[in-house]
């Protein structure tokens, strides 16, 4: 190996091993994610399901998924 890669290789291998040891010196305190994650998730989905509820049921939009039967040739003129 060439003595830059070593070089490099064992200042990679000695952050890791220090920042693994910093880490578990620290008690790990709960942070917003932590305290609120699950519910700003949860209550994001509610809403995006009851305002995509409210358009599709109360709206009147025709979303036309099907053009089967809606669309009709035009008729053919021969000159």
């Amino acid at each position: 190996m060439l003595p830059l890669a070593k070089t490099a290789l064992r200042l990679g291998t000695r952050s890791i091993q220090w920042i693994a040891a910093r880490q578990s010196h620290h008690k790990h305190v709960p942070d917003f994610h932590d305290k609120y994650g699950n519910m700003v998730l949860l209550g994001g989905t509610l809403f995006c399901v009851s305002i995509w509820g409210y358009v599709v049921t109360q709206t009147g939009i025709e979303w036309n998924l099907s053009p089967v039967g809606k669309v009709t040739p035009k008729e053919w003129r021969e000159k």
